[in-house]
C-alpha cells in the first residue's frame, strides 16, 4: 500500500554570504534599501515538500508517491527522481510557468534572505487526489487551494492523513486550520508552528490532540513528543556523526513518520525512525543527497536507541 504525498516541488538555490547582513545594511537607509551581496558560494537542490518526504520514504523502502504541479523547467528535477526510482505518475506539468523557486542567501551568522516564486504551485488545485492502492496520504505546503482541496478528498475518501502546514499556515486562519484538524487522523509540526497552531485555533496541545489520533511536535536538538491516547511519548534525539545542513531535516522525520505508518508500527517505534532520518539528512547538504543501507540504519537504531527496529 501507499502514501500519497501532496505539496510542492521546487529548486532551491542557495548562497552564502561570507559576511554579515547587519554590516552591509545600515538602518536609518531602509527606506532608500539598495544593497548587492557577492555570494561565491552557490548550490541548486532539488527541493519541496513532497520531493522530500517522498525521497526519504522510498529511500526506506515505502511505496511513496508524490503529487504536486511543475513547471517548463522541471526536465533536471524529473532525471533526478527517475535516477532515485521515485515515481512521477502524479506530477501535473502546468505550461508556461516555472516550478516553484526559493533563492535563499545566508550570511556567517545564519542569517537568511529568501525569495520564493510558488510558479506551478499555485495551480496544485488543478489536482485531485488519487485514492487507488492509497493506504495513508500527506497535505503538505502547497497552493492554498489545493491544500483545502486536498485535505478534503482524502476526507470524503475515507483515507487517513497527516496534515503537515509548516510554512503554509500563516495562509490559513483559524477556522480554516480547525477544519484541517478535524478531517486529519494525524498532525506533524514544530514547536514553533505548534504555538502558532494554538495561538490561531483557540486550541491547547491536548485538544489538539484530542481532535486526531496523533499530534507530532518536533523540538529540534530536544526530541520530539507524540500525544495519543491521552498520553505524551517522549521521542529521544538522534545524535548526528556531523551537521552539515538542516536544509530538509522535518521533511525527512516525516518520511519516517509515514513509513511507520504504512509499517503499522507503534510510535514509540516510528518516532524513533523519524528521529534517525533526521540525523542522517543532516549529515549530508542539501534536502536529498544523504543515502540509506538497511543493515547500517537497523544498526544505527539498535545503538542509538538500545532497541531493535524490526
Amino acid at each position: 500500500m501507499s502514501a500519497l504525498i501532496c505539496g510542492s516541488f521546487a529548486y532551491d538555490t542557495i548562497m552564502v554570504f561570507p559576511g554579515y547582513f547587519k554590516n552591509e545594511i545600515l538602518p536609518d537607509k531602509v527606506h532608500i534599501l539598495n544593497v548587492a551581496f557577492l555570494v561565491p558560494q552557490l548550490r541548486r537542490e532539488f527541493g519541496g515538500c513532497a520531493g522530500n518526504i517522498a525521497y526519504n520514504l522510498h529511500l526506506l523502502g515505502g511505496d511513496a508517491r508524490p503529487m504536486g504541479t511543475v513547471g517548463k523547467d522541471f526536465d533536471a528535477y524529473a532525471a533526478w527522481m527517475d535516477k532515485n526510482g521515485v515515481t512521477r505518475r502524479h506530477l501535473k506539468s502546468v505550461p508556461d510557468t516555472y516550478t516553484a523557486q526559493a533563492y535563499i542567501t545566508t550570511d556567517l551568522d545564519d542569517n537568511q534572505i529568501t525569495a520564493f516564486h510558488p510558479g506551478a504551485m499555485n495551480h496544485s488545485h488543478t489536482q485531485d487526489v488519487a485514492t487507488d492502492g492509497v493506504k495513508i496520504g500527506s497535505v503538505s505546503p502547497d497552493g492554498r487551494d489545493g491544500m483545502l482541496l486536498h485535505a478534503r478528498q482524502f476526507a470524503e475518501a475515507g483515507i487517513p492523513f497527516l496534515f503537515d502546514p509548516g510554512q503554509g499556515m500563516p495562509m490559513f486562519n483559524g477556522d480554516e486550520l480547525r477544519d484541517f484538524i478535524e478531517k486529519a487522523a494525524y498532525v506533524a509540526v514544530n514547536d514553533y508552528e505548534a504555538e502558532m497552531l494554538m495561538e490561531r485555533t483557540g486550541l491547547t496541545l491536548k485538544q489538539i490532540a484530542d481532535r486526531v489520533d496523533a499530534l507530532v511536535v518536533t523540538r529540534g536538538g530536544k526530541g520530539s513528543h507524540i500525544f495519543h491516547e491521552g498520553k505524551v511519548t517522549e521521542i529521544p534525539c538522534a545524535k548526528a556523526e556531523s551537521l552539515a545542513d538542516p536544509t530538509g531535516c522535518g521533511d525527512a522525520y516525516r518520511g519516517g513518520l509515514l513509513y511507520g505508518l504504512l509499517k503499522g508500527m507503534d510510535w514509540e517505534t516510528t518516532g524513533r525512525l523519524a528521529s534517525l532520518m533526521g540525523a542522517i539528512k543532516i549529515e549530508r547538504v542539501g534536502p536529498q543527497n544523504h543515502r540509506i543501507d538497511p543493515d547500517r540504519l537497523r544498526d544505527r537504531f539498535r545503538q542509538e536507541f538500545r532497541r531493535s527496529l524490526d
